[in-house]
Protein backbone atom coordinates (compact mmCIF):
# COMPACT_ATOMS: atom_id res chain seq x y z
CA UNK A 1 0.00 0.00 0.00
CA UNK A 2 1.22 3.47 -0.83
CA UNK A 3 2.27 6.14 2.22
CA UNK A 4 -0.82 7.89 2.44
CA UNK A 5 -0.91 10.70 4.16
CA UNK A 6 -3.76 13.03 4.98
CA UNK A 7 -3.57 16.56 5.73
CA UNK A 8 -5.79 18.97 7.33
CA UNK A 9 -6.11 22.42 6.08
CA UNK A 10 -6.27 24.96 9.28
CA UNK A 11 -7.88 26.78 6.89
CA UNK A 12 -11.07 25.28 7.91
CA UNK A 13 -10.06 25.28 11.95
CA UNK A 14 -11.15 27.13 14.70
CA UNK A 15 -8.67 30.19 14.99
CA UNK A 16 -9.67 31.33 18.10
CA UNK A 17 -8.02 28.18 19.29
CA UNK A 18 -5.75 26.75 16.56
CA UNK A 19 -3.04 25.41 18.85
CA UNK A 20 -5.27 22.99 20.36
CA UNK A 21 -7.20 22.62 17.14
CA UNK A 22 -3.99 21.23 15.43
CA UNK A 23 -3.16 19.22 18.71
CA UNK A 24 -6.23 17.30 18.37
CA UNK A 25 -5.97 16.72 14.80
CA UNK A 26 -2.51 15.18 14.98
CA UNK A 27 -3.31 13.15 17.90
CA UNK A 28 -6.56 11.99 15.93
CA UNK A 29 -3.68 10.27 13.24
CA UNK A 30 -3.26 13.25 10.90
CA UNK A 31 -0.15 13.34 9.24
CA UNK A 32 0.56 16.83 8.50
CA UNK A 33 -0.41 20.27 8.87
CA UNK A 34 -1.40 22.28 5.71
CA UNK A 35 -1.34 26.19 5.19
CA UNK A 36 -3.34 27.70 2.77
CA UNK A 37 -1.38 31.37 2.55
CA UNK A 38 -3.77 33.41 0.46
CA UNK A 39 -2.47 37.11 -0.17
CA UNK A 40 -5.39 38.70 -1.58
CA UNK A 41 -4.07 39.35 -5.16
CA UNK A 42 -3.11 36.24 -6.78
CA UNK A 43 -6.72 34.73 -5.20
CA UNK A 44 -9.07 36.72 -3.65
CA UNK A 45 -8.55 36.06 -0.11
CA UNK A 46 -6.32 36.65 2.82
CA UNK A 47 -5.52 34.62 5.29
CA UNK A 48 -2.42 33.46 7.82
CA UNK A 49 1.66 34.55 7.59
CA UNK A 50 4.79 33.20 8.46
CA UNK A 51 3.90 34.06 12.29
CA UNK A 52 1.21 31.38 12.35
CA UNK A 53 3.68 28.82 11.50
CA UNK A 54 6.09 30.09 13.96
CA UNK A 55 3.76 29.92 16.79
CA UNK A 56 2.53 26.79 16.25
CA UNK A 57 5.92 25.18 16.33
CA UNK A 58 6.78 27.39 19.66
CA UNK A 59 3.59 25.53 20.69
CA UNK A 60 5.19 21.96 20.20
CA UNK A 61 3.27 21.55 16.94
CA UNK A 62 6.56 19.04 15.95
CA UNK A 63 4.44 17.06 12.30
CA UNK A 64 5.60 18.57 9.16
CA UNK A 65 3.91 21.38 8.24
CA UNK A 66 3.16 21.86 4.20
CA UNK A 67 2.86 25.68 3.46
CA UNK A 68 0.77 26.11 0.11
CA UNK A 69 1.66 29.79 -1.25
CA UNK A 70 -1.20 31.76 -3.24
CA UNK A 71 0.96 34.55 -3.14
CA UNK A 72 2.40 36.45 -6.05
CA UNK A 73 5.68 37.23 -6.06
CA UNK A 74 6.82 34.22 -4.04
CA UNK A 75 10.12 34.59 -3.95
CA UNK A 76 10.35 37.53 -0.93
CA UNK A 77 8.01 34.94 1.52
CA UNK A 78 9.83 31.54 1.03
CA UNK A 79 12.42 32.75 3.67
CA UNK A 80 10.67 33.75 6.29
CA UNK A 81 8.15 30.11 6.17
CA UNK A 82 11.44 28.25 5.98
CA UNK A 83 12.66 30.04 9.14
CA UNK A 84 8.96 29.34 10.77
CA UNK A 85 9.09 25.96 10.41
CA UNK A 86 7.87 24.93 7.31
CA UNK A 87 8.75 21.55 6.08
CA UNK A 88 7.04 21.92 2.44
CA UNK A 89 6.34 24.80 -0.09
CA UNK A 90 4.57 24.92 -2.55
CA UNK A 91 3.67 27.53 -5.03
CA UNK A 92 1.72 28.34 -8.74
CA UNK A 93 3.83 28.21 -11.51
CA UNK A 94 2.19 31.40 -12.52
CA UNK A 95 3.04 33.45 -9.29
CA UNK A 96 6.62 33.01 -10.19
CA UNK A 97 9.23 35.26 -12.80
CA UNK A 98 11.52 31.79 -12.83
CA UNK A 99 10.30 28.80 -11.47
CA UNK A 100 13.55 27.19 -11.45
CA UNK A 101 14.91 29.80 -8.93
CA UNK A 102 12.24 29.84 -6.98
CA UNK A 103 11.99 25.77 -6.65
CA UNK A 104 16.20 26.48 -5.73
CA UNK A 105 15.42 29.20 -3.19
CA UNK A 106 13.19 26.74 -1.51
CA UNK A 107 15.50 24.21 -0.93
CA UNK A 108 18.47 26.55 -0.14
CA UNK A 109 16.72 27.50 3.00
CA UNK A 110 16.02 23.57 3.86
CA UNK A 111 12.46 23.07 2.72
CA UNK A 112 11.25 20.33 0.49
CA UNK A 113 10.30 22.22 -2.56
CA UNK A 114 6.82 21.69 -4.96
CA UNK A 115 4.88 23.12 -7.25
CA UNK A 116 0.58 23.91 -7.50
CA UNK A 117 -1.77 23.18 -10.54
CA UNK A 118 -5.10 24.86 -11.05
CA UNK A 119 -8.09 22.87 -12.24
CA UNK A 120 -7.04 24.65 -15.58
CA UNK A 121 -3.04 24.57 -15.36
CA UNK A 122 -0.83 22.59 -17.55
CA UNK A 123 1.77 20.27 -16.20
CA UNK A 124 4.10 21.13 -18.77
CA UNK A 125 5.36 23.15 -16.20
CA UNK A 126 6.85 20.37 -14.76
CA UNK A 127 8.84 19.40 -18.31
CA UNK A 128 12.33 20.70 -16.96
CA UNK A 129 11.96 20.47 -13.31
CA UNK A 130 11.24 17.13 -12.09
CA UNK A 131 14.78 16.93 -10.93
CA UNK A 132 13.73 19.91 -8.42
CA UNK A 133 10.57 19.08 -7.09
CA UNK A 134 9.24 16.90 -3.84
CA UNK A 135 5.82 17.19 -3.86
CA UNK A 136 3.37 18.26 -7.00
CA UNK A 137 0.10 19.55 -5.55
CA UNK A 138 -2.66 19.01 -7.43
CA UNK A 139 -6.02 21.91 -7.11
CA UNK A 140 -9.31 20.12 -7.46
CA UNK A 141 -11.07 23.20 -6.38
CA UNK A 142 -10.62 26.78 -7.56
CA UNK A 143 -8.19 28.25 -5.01
CA UNK A 144 -9.00 31.04 -2.74
CA UNK A 145 -11.81 29.89 -1.03
CA UNK A 146 -12.51 26.44 1.18
CA UNK A 147 -15.61 24.27 1.37
CA UNK A 148 -15.86 24.06 -2.36
CA UNK A 149 -16.88 20.94 -4.02
CA UNK A 150 -14.60 18.54 -6.21
CA UNK A 151 -14.05 18.68 -9.71
CA UNK A 152 -13.93 15.44 -11.52
CA UNK A 153 -11.45 16.44 -13.83
CA UNK A 154 -8.74 16.70 -12.05
CA UNK A 155 -9.10 12.70 -11.85
CA UNK A 156 -7.52 12.39 -15.33
CA UNK A 157 -5.26 14.89 -14.32
CA UNK A 158 -3.90 12.67 -10.91
CA UNK A 159 -3.39 9.30 -13.53
CA UNK A 160 -1.39 12.02 -15.63
CA UNK A 161 0.58 13.42 -12.92
CA UNK A 162 1.25 9.81 -11.11
CA UNK A 163 2.58 8.50 -14.72
CA UNK A 164 4.97 11.29 -15.19
CA UNK A 165 6.49 10.94 -11.54
CA UNK A 166 6.69 6.95 -11.72
CA UNK A 167 8.45 7.36 -15.12
CA UNK A 168 10.96 10.29 -13.83
CA UNK A 169 12.19 7.73 -10.88
CA UNK A 170 12.04 10.51 -8.50
CA UNK A 171 10.79 10.33 -4.58
CA UNK A 172 7.88 13.11 -5.57
CA UNK A 173 4.42 13.19 -3.53
CA UNK A 174 1.68 13.41 -4.97
CA UNK A 175 -1.21 15.96 -3.31
CA UNK A 176 -4.35 16.66 -3.83
CA UNK A 177 -6.36 19.93 -2.17
CA UNK A 178 -10.03 20.62 -2.61
CA UNK A 179 -13.45 19.00 -1.31
CA UNK A 180 -11.47 15.78 -0.13
CA UNK A 181 -13.85 13.96 1.71
CA UNK A 182 -14.87 10.69 3.18
CA UNK A 183 -17.04 9.36 0.52
CA UNK A 184 -14.27 10.36 -2.54
CA UNK A 185 -10.89 9.80 -0.86
CA UNK A 186 -10.69 5.91 -2.07
CA UNK A 187 -11.30 7.37 -5.83
CA UNK A 188 -9.04 9.92 -5.54
CA UNK A 189 -6.43 7.70 -3.51
CA UNK A 190 -6.93 5.22 -7.18
CA UNK A 191 -6.30 8.12 -9.30
CA UNK A 192 -2.92 8.55 -7.56
CA UNK A 193 -3.02 11.18 -5.19
CA UNK A 194 -1.24 9.90 -1.86
CA UNK A 195 -1.37 12.66 0.19
CA UNK A 196 -4.59 14.23 0.89
CA UNK A 197 -5.34 17.68 1.89
CA UNK A 198 -9.32 18.34 3.43
CA UNK A 199 -10.33 21.45 5.48
CA UNK A 200 -13.98 21.35 6.34
CA UNK A 201 -14.34 17.13 5.49
CA UNK A 202 -12.45 17.28 8.43
CA UNK A 203 -12.81 20.30 10.76
CA UNK A 204 -15.89 20.37 9.64
CA UNK A 205 -17.60 17.42 10.31
CA UNK A 206 -17.16 16.87 14.34
CA UNK A 207 -19.33 17.69 17.66
CA UNK A 208 -17.08 21.07 19.00
CA UNK A 209 -17.66 19.72 22.54
CA UNK A 210 -15.92 16.40 21.67
CA UNK A 211 -11.88 16.80 22.17
CA UNK A 212 -11.37 13.51 20.43
CA UNK A 213 -14.10 14.53 17.91
CA UNK A 214 -11.56 14.17 14.90
CA UNK A 215 -10.80 10.82 15.54
CA UNK A 216 -14.02 8.93 13.98
CA UNK A 217 -13.31 11.29 10.75
CA UNK A 218 -9.73 10.12 10.07
CA UNK A 219 -10.59 6.55 11.13
CA UNK A 220 -12.78 6.86 8.57
CA UNK A 221 -10.77 8.15 5.43
CA UNK A 222 -8.13 5.55 6.68
CA UNK A 223 -10.80 3.02 6.34
CA UNK A 224 -11.55 4.31 2.93
CA UNK A 225 -7.80 4.55 1.84
CA UNK A 226 -7.26 0.90 2.84
CA UNK A 227 -9.57 -0.09 0.70
CA UNK A 228 -7.97 0.57 -2.78
CA UNK A 229 -6.74 -2.21 -4.15
CA UNK A 230 -7.93 -4.63 -2.52
CA UNK A 231 -11.60 -4.06 -4.68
Amino acid sequence: MPDYQIAPSILSADFARLGEEVDNVLAAGADIVHFDVMDNHYVPNLTIGPLVCEALRKHGVEAPIDVHLMVSPVDRIIPDFAAAGATYITFHPEASEHIDRSLALVREHGCRSGLVFNPATPLSYLDYVLDKVDMILLMSVNPGFGGQSFIPAALDKLRAARALIDASGFDIRLEIDGGVKVDNIAEIAAAGADTFVSGSGIFGKADAADPNRYDGIIARMRDELARVGSV
